[in-house]
C-alpha cells in the first residue's frame, strides 16, 4: 500500500529543506526507511546527523534525499497538521471543565476538548493520561520526549474517577508511574475543587506525588474556574479567603520539605490563591524558574520584576502621552502600581488602567485571557482612552486578531474609536509601549 505521507505546508528560506529544493505541496513519506505516524516519530527521527528522506513531489515523482546535518538541527519544514495525525478529543466529563461552562453559539472550535499527549510537547498542554495508549507511553519513554505535562487532579484512584467522570481515570495513573520509573521529567497540575480534592485529599495527593521527585519537577495547584453557565453541571462552590489561606499553608509546608530534601520548591500555588488570601506574592526565586508560568503561577511576580528591571535601565524625561490599559480584574491593582512606577520617571505619561468585569462568563472569572470584546466595548465606550488602548496578547486567539466572542481587533477599534495595541506579557514590552518607545508593529 502506497504511503499517503504528510503534506508540507511551509519551507523556511535558507533551511536544509529549502536547499534540497523541497517545496510546499510536497509530501514527506519516510525518514531512514521508517514511515512517520505522527509528530512523535518525526521529532525523534530528525535528530540524527544523517537522514535518508523520501519526498513525493507534486507531480507524483518520488525523491530520495540524503541529508547530513548537525545532531538536533532542524530540517526547516512545517506541516499542514502540526500533530501530523488526527487530533484526539477528550472522552472525560470532568466536573471542573471550563469548556462545559461556555455559553452556546460560540465558534465551534472553542468547544473542542483536546486530551492529546502530543500537544503536551508542542503547546505545553496538560493531559489526563486517560486518552493515552500503552504504545504512546512506550514511545515517549523510548524517544525520551520530555517534559510531559500531566493533569493529576487527585491521587486517590476512586476520587480521580469521580472528578474526571471516567471509570478508567484511576488506572491511568499507572502511566505516570511508568514515566517516573523510566526517569521521564514531568510537570503536574491539580485543579482544586472545594469539597472534593482539597483539604485531606490534597494532603494525600501531595504525599503521593512527593514520591515522584525529582522526576516530577513541578506541580501547580490552581483554583477551579467557575463561569455563570453551570446549569446541569456538577455543583461546585467558589473558594473563600479562609480557604485560600489553608491551601497556601499546605503548599508552603510541602515547599519547605522539598527544599530541604531536594533543593526545589516542587509545589506552587496559582497567583489567584495569594490574591484571594490577601497575602504577599512569593519572591522570584520561589518559582524555580517559572516552570508553571503558563498555568498562572508566577505571572504577576514575573511582570513586577521585569517592569522594575526595565525602568532601572531607562532615563526619565518629560514626554507627554496618554494611553489606556484594559485587563482582567485579577491584574488591575498590580498594573495600577506598575503605571505609578512608570510615572515616577515619566511624570507626563498618563496611563489609565481599566479592570474589565467579566459579564460574559460571570464575575468570578477575573483573568485577562477570558475577557471578551463584548465586555471591552460595553465598559469602555464613551471613555477618553487616549492615543491607544493597550490589551494583553492573551485576550486574542494565538496568532490571530480575534477575541473569544469572535469579534476582531478592527471591530473593537471601530466601536471604541481608538487604536488597539497588543502587548506581550513582558515588563520590557509593557514599559516601552506605555511610554511610546516601541510601536505595535515593532518587535
Amino acid at each position: 500500500m502506497k504511503s499517503k505521507g504528510h503534506l508540507i505546508q511551509k519551507v523556511n528560506e535558507g533551511s536544509i529543506a529549502w536547499e534540497m529544493e523541497i517545496e510546499p505541496g510536497d509530501y514527506l513519506l519516510s525518514i531512514n526507511g521508517t514511515e512517520i505516524k505522527d509528530v512523535f516519530d518525526y521529532r525523534y527521527l530528525i535528530q540524527d546527523d544523517y537522514l535518508e528522506m523520501v519526498v513525493r513531489k507534486a507531480d507524483g515523482e518520488e525523491w530520495e534525499l540524503e541529508i547530513e546535518k548537525d545532531f538536533d538541527e532542524e530540517i526547516g519544514i512545517e506541516f499542514e497538521n502540526g500533530l501530523m495525525d488526527e487530533y484526539r478529543s477528550c472522552h472525560n466529563k470532568c466536573m471542573f471543565c471550563f469548556i462545559d461552562q461556555m455559553p452556546k453559539g460560540m465558534r465551534e472550535t472553542l468547544y473542542f476538548k483536546d486530551d492529546d499527549s502530543r500537544l503536551s510537547f508542542l503547546q505545553g498542554n496538560y493531559v489526563t493520561l486517560t486518552n493515552m495508549s500503552d504504545e504512546d507511553v512506550d514511545r515517549i519513554i523510548r524517544y525520551r520526549l520530555e517534559p510531559i505535562n500531566i493533569s493529576f487532579q487527585a491521587m486517590r484512584p476512586e476520587l480521580r474517577c469521580k472528578m474526571l467522570h471516567n471509570r478508567f481515570a484511576g488506572d491511568a495513573l499507572k502511566k505516570a508511574e511508568k514515566f517516573r520509573d523510566a526517569g521521564i521529567i514531568m510537570n503536574g497540575q491539580i485543579v482544586l475543587c472545594k469539597g472534593e480534592n482539597d483539604k485531606e485529599e490534597l494532603e494525600y495527593s501531595l504525599k503521593e506525588l512527593y514520591k515522584y521527585l525529582p522526576y516530577l519537577q513541578s506541580l501547580s495547584i490552581v483554583p477551579v474556574g467557575l463561569s455563570k453557565y453551570r446549569e446541569g453541571l456538577y455543583p461546585l462552590e467558589p473558594f473563600t479567603k479562609e480557604d485560600a489561606k489553608e491551601v497556601l499553608k499546605t503548599i508552603h509546608r510541602w515547599q519547605k520539605k522539598a527544599m530541604e530534601e531536594f533543593g526545589t520548591h516542587f509545589v506552587h500555588g496559582g497567583d489567584e490563591w495569594y490574591i484571594l488570601a490577601q497575602e504577599e506574592l512569593p519572591e522570584e526565586d520561589s518559582y524555580d524558574g517559572y516552570l508553571q508560568y503558563e498555568n498562572g503561577v508566577g505571572m504577576v511576580r514575573s511582570m513586577i520584576v521585569s517592569v522594575k528591571e526595565e525602568l532601572k535601565g531607562l532615563v526619565g524625561d518629560d514626554r507627554e502621552r496618554h494611553v489606556s490599559l484594559a485587563t482582567g480584574k485579577l491584574m488591575e491593582p498590580f498594573l495600577k502600581k506598575m503605571t505609578e512606577q512608570i510615572q515616577i520617571k515619566f511624570p507626563n505619561v498618563r496611563a489609565d488602567v481599566y479592570g474589565i468585569r467579566n459579564d460574559f462568563f460571570g464575575e468570578r472569572i477575573t483573568v485577562a485571557g477570558l475577557v471578551t470584546a463584548t465586555d471591552l466595548i460595553a465598559q469602555l465606550k464613551g471613555k477618553d482612552l487616549g492615543e491607544v488602548l493597550m490589551i494583553p496578547d492573551c485576550m486574542l486567539r494565538s496568532g490571530e486578531d480575534v477575541f473569544l466572542d469572535d469579534m476582531t481587533v478592527s471591530q473593537v477599534e471601530t466601536a471604541l474609536q481608538v487604536r488597539l495595541d497588543i502587548v506581550k506579557s513582558s515588563g520590557q514590552d509593557f514599559v516601552k509601549r506605555v511610554c511610546g518607545m516601541q510601536s505595535a508593529h515593532q518587535e
